[in-house]
């Protein structure tokens, strides 16, 4: 006979006090209220002699060095292997900087020791202390709370809006956890979009995915959070017909979604036991060969006045600059690849993969198409934050999220990398 799995969850409040930076736009909006709070929820799971965490935080990004010190501290709370703790980001646009890009101000370390870490550690704790035998039942929906963001021009140019011809994910899923006697876990919803309905709000808020969360959990009784899923190329489907909009659309979007992840939730099937399996590999990607010094001093000399500059265009600069750097430091050996330890979880008939960017959604339906799972759940900003990753046939068009891929390193990957990561993701599970 199996050995029982366990799931236990908890939540803690990571609300920031009034007059906070928020993330996501310019680095230099405050928040001036609290629309609705904050919040880490973790997910706990055992089977044995395994445990592993599965944790999402209403914020932006997660900076990788901060991460992964994150996820050490709550390693070395818990005891569960670093390895096997999946630590994700919802991407809502107004919260504090825990990121830290180039053009996008700094990781609010005030933030992050007085009220981020003891969030998470407390929650992570009371999660693995809620553990109890349980079951899980899973179903799917069509949502199209999203929509590709990647809006075309008449003359070809991208922007961020609306692109009714462009690729994005409409499935979401609900997967619901209760133990033995039948009492309610966890309700994890799993769906790829951005959290930016709120726009320029200069308040604290989870974004539409708060709405749905909170909707979920009064229907329901039960403890319920949001992961999300391919989000780097798609937004919020908005009736303004833009990406961004006011509160007044957080809350229109958020009912939107609520209707459909209780429409998942009421098609449940049968609760069954499940089994338990965590996974940890090292991912190579290849980068692609450096400009020469004199395209970079071309490209530098056309960009004044750089302390002006912010978000994409300062990120733009300093990749510029920084390859400058490099390529006048004398160094002759350059790295041929970018490596990261990518972790996954299989929870029963869920397969949850971790990914450090801002994963395009073709990415994602690709690997769902690929990989032996019934529910393959690529979530996007987990355990880290590497910047976008574009598909292949996106970058030939140019447009925001592909400029921050091209600029947001001083090596740059290949443009082919995304089927470098979906052949290096598909033989991690080759032999499942």
């Amino acid at each position: 006979m199996s050995e029982r799995f366990e799931a236990g969850a908890a939540r803690a409040v990571i609300t920031p006090p009034i007059g906070t930076l928020l993330y996501g736009y310019r680095p230099d909006i405050a928040c001036e209220a609290v629309h609705d709070d904050l919040t880490v929820t973790a997910a706990a799971f055992r089977q044995g002699d395994v445990t592993a965490l599965l944790v999402t935080v209403t914020v932006g990004d997660v900076n990788t060095a901060l991460c992964d010190a994150l996820r050490q501290a709550i390693s070395a709370r818990t005891g569960v292997p670093f390895s096997q703790i999946l630590l994700c980001a919802t991407h809502t646009h107004c919260a504090p900087n825990v990121s830290g890009v180039e053009g996008w101000g700094e990781i609010d370390r005030d933030y992050v020791d007085a009220i981020l870490l003891p969030g998470l550690l407390s929650a992570c704790r009371e999660a693995i202390d809620d553990l109890r035998e349980a079951e899980l039942a899973v179903s799917t929906t069509r949502s199209d709370v999203g929509v590709n963001r990647r809006e075309i021009r008449p003359n070809g140019d991208v922007c961020l809006g609306q692109n009714p011809f462009g690729s994005y994910d409409p499935e979401m899923t609900v997967a619901a956890f209760r133990d033995k006697t039948g009492k309610g876990i966890l309700n994890l919803i799993h769906y790829g979009c951005h959290g930016t309905a709120a726009g320029l709000a200069p308040v604290v808020t989870r974004d539409w995915s708060g709405v749905m969360i909170d909707r979920m959990e009064r229907e329901t009784g039960t403890l319920t959070a949001y992961w999300n899923g391919a989000e780097g190329d798609v937004g919020p489907r908005l009736t303004n017909g833009e990406t961004t909009g006011d509160m007044t659309h957080v809350e229109e979007l958020g009912a939107v979604a609520a209707m459909d992840a209780m429409c998942a939730y009421r098609s449940l099937g049968g609760f069954h036991p499940c089994s338990l399996r965590t996974y940890s590999k090292e991912i190579r990607l290849p980068y692609a060969p450096l400009p020469t010094l004199a395209e970079v001093r071309e490209k530098l000399a056309a960009m004044p006045e750089p302390e002006k500059r912010i978000n994409i265009d300062k990120l733009t600069y300093a990749h510029y600059r920084d390859l400058e750097r490099l390529l006048t430091s004398g160094t002759t050996a350059h790295p041929t690849h970018f490596t990261f330890a990518l972790s996954a979880l299989r929870v029963g008939d869920l397969l949850l993969i971790a990914l450090p960017y801002e994963i395009f959604s073709e990415i994602t339906l690709r690997l769902r198409a690929y990989l032996p799972s019934p529910y393959v759940l690529c979530l996007s900003n987990a355990n880290g934050y590497n910047g976008y990753f574009p598909s292949q046939d996106q970058i030939c068009r140019g447009g925001y999220e592909v400029d921050s891929f091209v600029m947001g390193h001083v090596y740059n990957l290949t443009q082919d990398a995304d089927q470098k990561l979906i052949d290096e993701i598909c033989a991690m599970f080759k032999e499942d």
